[in-house]
């Protein structure tokens, strides 16, 4: 560290360390990746502290709004102006309601600086973002690792699917994913409990497109919530999911992955997890004699007090942006530009999926037929431009989420019995289909963030440049998703087909990733085919920040198995002395 840190830090210094605060594990961020870091260390016998920045939040006792009716909320579940304006960040996320607003940040809350425009949505509780995802889990494909070889964008992955398909594996039977196994070379099986359904406009969709094309596959998304519990759900506690589409609200039943129903709880079985919120992660302590990280210091939210934490291993999960933050605050002599930056790629080569296409239409076919239930997740067609070859003037491509709802036309005249029954029994119109693209982004030098020199956040961090934005490649491929879908919708006898840029910023929904990239060379990357810190081996990344690429699948699933192979890895190590 500085000499202004330093000070700050010996200041503050707790002389019993090394007795009461020592654990063999540190995991900093208890989301996706992070609780699965906890539960892995944990279960392999290991003294584990988890850091999470926010407030506690625990499963069943915490979820103040999930068993509402509608007309419970004040508001009926819309978020008043008055209130709005404190949420202008995060009041453009998809799960954002009057039922989920415990979950979410005001922007007086999350200081950071915007060089381009930025949403950045963070999960400030234990669990994270993981109580906000929308649920949908796909491996990923050789196609995928091995995309930046192929075109030389990006450096080349460290790994290949045969590396992670068995801790895929490992995370879907315990998480529980339901899903098809679909045959697809694109995108491969897992452990799949039984799938939800298409709706009938869907089917009709998947046939109408299978007659045009033969690398067009319309499947039914496969999502974390369990449709038929197996009995290591159940040993969680969790159970089936009731189809209310609530899950943002946090699920009473566990019906869907979150760290809150499943890793945490697992963790805490053990014995051998501590749980430390409101705790913010300063800065990772690096020891010169010892060439390694010996452990952190954290600001008490409540206090300001600062504590050093000190463990052999230590797992950075603190989501994509603020992992970085905190490896490029973690200063020293040895690292002066941040902790494993020996290159000056930290924080560099940050990448996101692309929200911006959609496609709507109407369809005015099988009127005898309606939806029932409010299923989660969707149907999906997997990425199919450029898979073998560069076919088009863009790089990689895009996935699509792909729903159908029937229309209800409700009347509203009259007054009394008239008007209620009104109400209670709509007559049905059309069926509404909708497409929305998620797009590869090519990872870039110049997406990247970095520390203000003097502007510092609530906590005295310094606050974090952020300068991430579309390009030419993005315009390209949104324009190509929109005239593709336009032009399928048509084949399928779809009507009032309307294409649109829905201008969604970077980050707000939720996929940025790297900055800590993977890679097999120490000189263009900062981790190592085990998610290891070139130059500091006993710092582990599995969240967003490691990744090298974006692919077009949802990233969750490759967090979850990256994690669990780390942990691995990690424990064997540490048995041999090597770390």
């Amino acid at each position: 560290m500085g000499n202004n840190k330093d000070t700050v830090a010996s200041a503050n210094l707790n002389i019993h360390a090394n007795t009461i605060n020592t654990y063999d594990a540190i995991v900093i961020g208890s989301g996706i990746s992070g609780g699965w870091a906890a539960k892995e260390l944990t279960e392999k016998g290991l003294k584990t502290l988890l850091i999470e920045r926010g407030r506690n939040v625990r499963h069943l006792v915490d979820y103040p709004t999930t068993n509402l009716d509608p007309w419970e909320l004040p508001h009926r579940g819309t978020v008043p102006l008055s209130i709005a304006k404190e949420y202008k960040t995060v009041s453009k996320h998809y799960s954002f309601k009057e039922d989920t607003l415990h979950f979410f940040l005001k922007d007086a809350e999350q200081e950071y600086i915007a060089d381009k425009p930025f949403d950045w949505i963070r999960g400030s509780q234990v669990g994270g973002r993981s109580l906000l995802w929308a649920r949908h889990t796909q491996r990923w494909s050789d196609l995928d690792f091995e995309g930046p070889q192929r075109d030389g964008f990006a450096v080349d992955w460290p790994i290949r699917y045969k590396d992670i398909a068995p801790w895929y594996s490992h995370v879907e039977k315990f998480a529980g994913i339901s899903g098809n196994r679909d045959g697809l070379a694109v995108l491969p099986d897992g452990e799949f409990l039984p799938p939800f359904e298409m709706t009938c406009v869907e089917k009709h969709f998947r046939e109408a497109t299978a007659k045009k094309y033969t690398n067009r596959h319309v499947i039914i998304a496969r999502v974390a919530n369990l449709t038929e519990p197996a009995p290591v759900h159940l040993l969680q506690g969790r159970g089936k999911c009731r189809t209310r589409d609530l899950c943002s609200r946090g699920c009473p039943f566990g019906g869907y992955f979150s760290s809150n129903s499943s890793t945490i709880p697992w963790a805490e079985k053990t014995g051998k997890l501590t749980m430390l919120t409101d705790g913010v992660v300063q800065s990772l302590i690096f020891d010169e004699q010892q060439n390694k990280a010996t452990g952190v210091r954290v600001i008490d939210t409540k206090t300001r007090n600062i504590t050093e934490y000190s463990a052999k291993i230590i797992f950075v999960n603190a989501s994509a942006i603020n992992t970085n933050l905190i490896l490029l605050n973690s200063t020293s002599r040895r690292f002066p530009n941040g902790l494993g930056n020996d290159t000056g790629l930290l924080g560099t080569h940050i990448a996101f999926h692309n929200y911006r296409g959609k496609v709507e239409a109407a369809y005015e076919g099988l009127p005898d037929f309606t939806t029932e239930g409010r299923r989660p997740g969707a149907s999906y067609m997997p990425r199919f431009r450029n898979l073998y070859q560069q076919e088009t003037d863009f790089l990689r491509g895009y996935a699509t989420v792909i729903s159908s709802t029937r229309i209800k036309n409700t009347a509203h005249a009259g007054f009394g019995k008239q008007l209620m029954q009104q109400l209670q029994h709509p007559s049905l119109g059309d069926w509404s289909v909708s497409a929305q693209m998620m797009g590869e982004t090519i990872p870039k030098k110049e997406n990247c963030v970095r520390l203000d020199s003097y502007k510092k956040d609530m906590f005295g961090l310094p606050q974090l440049h952020i300068s991430v934005g579309y390009d030419l490649n993005d315009e390209k491929m949104l324009a190509d998703f929109q005239e593709q879908f336009s032009v399928m919708f048509s084949e399928a006898g779809f009507k009032q087909i309307k294409a649109s840029d829905t201008q969604r910023k970077p980050g707000n929904e939720n996929h940025e990733m790297g900055g800590v990239r993977m890679g097999n060379d120490p000189a263009t990357s900062l981790l190592n085919k085990w998610n290891q810190l070139h130059s500091c081996n006993n710092v582990f990344v599995t969240d967003g920040a490691c990744m090298t690429s974006t692919s077009n699948q949802n990233p969750s699933l490759t967090y979850m198995a990256l994690t669990a192979r780390a942990v691995d890895y990690a424990f064997n190590q540490l048995k041999k002395g090597a770390l």
